[in-house]
């Protein structure tokens, strides 16, 4: 696109480069350690992995890397079976191309559902030993000696006769060295890479202001594309006038889109002013006017009467119905939330009215392509994704519809120059722009029978399909069930002979989305609280009364007895601090977090310390496994603090900026200490089990100190409806 940039593209360093390119590839391999069932596809030449005369590794990243540290995860994956110096590793972006760089668990270029490391364990491992393999058979026929007898140590390839080289200057010869059809792996206790605090190849860039964002991105041609959207969902525009936008310096023009009315601009200021400007009319006859009070009266009421059934054993309805003196009901409110990722959405789309370059943080390529291409009306293949590092996302650079991308797009057809048009997005637009977390209400019934165990247990949850009407509804629904509405509560842990979990999928006009976590946020916080009033009604210990409920071999109670250990555990109170402990599997990791919990000067909750114990399987690299959760905590305890995205009653949004969205601030963030369970098995993903039992933990910490049980989220109201 010939945009000036901070550092050099993935193009720039790739380009002309000569030396070996290996894929990820490799035949006929098993998959019992990946996702899926299907073979791994053949071997291709391509730029997964690139060696290049000046001895650098680049590693292309099938995974966009914004926080969540996959470029780490995957570096060293290859450089460990590779055998390099980790100082002369580099990481990019992958291209979009679904072929080559498919989540092997989704089918698709897609990051999500803690699957990057998953996905690439086998793959990326086979691709630096393919490297390798072809590395020492280029030196083993230079040197004319047995490929056995050469060795390969720290990015050093020698022999025993004196002769070493370093991997440039066999990069070339090594390209043209057959692919190999099967490779050794080490064995683990071998590992020199895997399992070590590595330095994330992105920090220094991030830290010295150098990383490329699509904000940074500059080009004398650049237009500035701002969206003037309608107060309430559904909305659409149907006339605009433009007369006082045209005063303001700068401003080129509008059209009415989809989306609402877009603003052309030489730069962002201008753009914004004129936005202010315009004179629009909307057409609301289908716009959502429902406020969060009227949607949870609903729920409530729906709640009453069991849904779907999505997971049932003995007869738990009947044996609650039957009464006696130890039952326990509760009702719980989770309101909507934003996922407020610090960089706003942005893309730049360059459209010449046949091709499409595109340059954005785009987290499911193959969606956004298809999204592009239909805004345009184009075949995906004509669309070409340069992914940029993006300021997070926590799920909403993921939508089924690729939104963002598409209004990209459609503001590029609309404007119809070949120049660069780069749409962005203000924190108003981010706040009030839809795709929350859904409202949901969950109402739970149980029973302790006489022995103090847990006899039934009823759970009814009543909230948005994040699946429905979009192009997963047919993978992800099944008998009226959205999986994701769910999980974490149909399949909860613990053994009780009677038990029942159903759910109402409701419509209502709000765009919503999986948040991180996804449906974990909200059921991880139903079932931890519910079980720990149940445990208090036997009069048993949080800790000890969760694992008499779980089978001896569960991974739960492996970071239920590390993190009592790790925290010293003192019982629900001590003074004038209370301890509350929350366990649970998302994305097949298991977490265990213990919160520390007194009252502030205000007498809200102050959390001052959290324990956290972490079951992830193979932990590749400790450093990014103990960050993600306390990045975890820390996002999961301000949502639950104090985070609410609310509807007045007439259906527009009230939160539209920090000020009222109100996040974790840096002085509130407690102690944290975490402690990975050591695994043989294949790891699974680090960047949302984190966030699920803080909320609990807090909450269950809070009624040991307080005898009051938070049944409304967020903990500490703010403005709302």
């Amino acid at each position: 696109m010939g945009f000036q940039t901070p550092i050099t593209s993935r193009r720039a360093i790739l380009k002309g480069l000569g030396g070996l390119v290996l894929a990820a590839y490799l035949p006929s391999v098993a998959r019992a350690q990946e996702a899926g069932t299907k073979p791994l596809p053949p071997l291709v030449p391509n730029a997964f992995v690139r060696i290049a005369p000046d001895d650098t590794v680049t590693i292309l990243s099938k995974h966009i890397e914004f926080g969540q540290g996959p470029w780490t995860g995957l570096a060293t994956l290859v450089a460990e079976e590779l055998d390099a110096d980790w100082a002369q590793i580099r990481v990019e972006h992958a291209p979009s191309d679904v072929k080559l760089y498919a989540n092997l668990a989704m089918g698709a270029q897609l990051t999500g559902g803690s699957t990057a490391i998953a996905n690439s364990y086998m793959q990326m491992r086979r691709t630096g030993a393919a490297a390798r393999a072809m590395l020492v058979a280029a030196a083993a026929k230079q040197w004319k000696v047995p490929a056995s007898e050469i060795k390969v140590e720290k990015g050093v390839i020698s022999h025993a006769s004196g002769r070493t080289s370093r991997f440039g200057a066999l990069a070339e010869a090594a390209a043209h060295m057959p692919v190999p059809t099967d490779v050794v792996l080490k064995d683990p206790a071998n590992f020199r890479l895997i399992g070590t605090d590595l330095p994330k190849p992105d920090t220094f860039v991030k830290s010295h202001g150098q990383a490329l964002y699509t904000l940074d991105l500059r080009d004398p041609d650049m237009v500035i594309a701002m969206v003037a959207r309608p107060n309430r969902f559904g909305a659409k525009a149907t006339a605009v006038d433009d007369s006082q936008a045209r005063k303001i310096k700068g401003y080129l023009s509008s059209a009415i889109i989809p989306q609402g009315v877009v603003v052309f601009a030489k730069s962002t200021y201008p753009a914004m002013k004129a936005r202010e400007a315009l004179k629009i009319t909307w057409d609301e006859s289908a716009a959502h006017k429902k406020g969060t009070k009227a949607i949870v009266a609903d729920y409530m009421e729906q709640s009453r009467q069991p849904g779907a059934v999505a997971a049932t054993r003995g007869n738990a309805m009947a044996k609650i119905a039957a009464g006696g003196t130890q039952i326990v009901e509760q009702t719980y409110v989770f309101p909507y939330l934003a996922h407020a990722p610090m960089e706003t959405l942005d893309a730049v789309v360059r459209f010449d009215g046949q091709k499409a370059a595109c340059h954005f943080g785009s987290q499911g390529p193959t969606i956004d392509q298809g999204a592009i291409a239909t805004a345009l009306g184009i075949k995906p293949e004509n669309v070409s994704i340069d992914v940029a590092l993006a300021g997070g996302s926590f799920g909403r650079r993921a939508t089924a519809s690729g939104d963002f991308a598409a209004e990209a797009a459609t503001c590029a057809k609309a404007y119809g120059k070949n120049v660069p048009v780069k749409l962005v997005w203000t924190r108003e637009d981010d706040m009030r722009g839809g795709f929350y977390r859904p409202l949901y209400v969950h109402r739970m019934r149980g029973m302790v029978a006489p022995d103090g165990t847990i006899s039934a247990w009823h759970h009814t949850i009543v909230g948005q399909s994040i699946m429905g009407g979009t192009p997963f509804e047919a993978l992800m629904v099944k008998n009226g069930i959205d999986d994701t509405s769910v999980e974490g509560a149909s399949d909860m842990p613990y053994r009780v002979a009677d038990f029942q979990c159903d759910l109402h999928s409701t419509k209502q006009g709000v765009p919503v989305l999986w948040w991180r976590s996804v449906g974990h946020t909200h059921t991880g916080f139903a079932t931890e609280t519910f079980v720990d009033m149940l445990l208090e009604k036997a009069g048993k210990d949080p800790i000890d009364g969760r694992l008499a409920l779980l089978d001896a071999s569960a991974r739960e109670a492996g970071v239920l007895k590390a993190v009592k250990e790790l925290a010293g555990w003192k019982g629900r109170k001590a003074g004038d601090k209370g301890y509350g402990v929350a366990v649970h599997k998302s994305f097949n990791t298991y977490v265990a977090q213990i919160a520390e919990v007194m009252r502030d000067e205000n007498g809200q909750p102050k959390v001052t310390h959290v324990w956290c114990a972490v079951d992830c399987g193979v932990a590749v690299n400790p450093n990014v496994i103990r960050a993600q959760m306390e990045g975890g905590i820390g996002y999961g305890l301000g949502h639950a603090l104090y985070a609410s995205l609310d509807l007045d009653e007439s259906g527009q949004v009230v939160q539209t900026n920090f000020d009222k969205y109100r996040s974790l601030r840096i002085g509130e963030m407690p102690v944290v200490d975490v402690v990975i369970v050591k695994s043989a098995v294949a790891p699974t993903g680090v960047g949302e089990p984190g966030v699920p039992p803080i909320g609990p933990a807090v909450s269950n910490a809070w009624r040991a100190l307080t005898g009051t049980a938070v049944t409304h989220l967020p903990f500490v109201p703010g403005e709302t409806a």
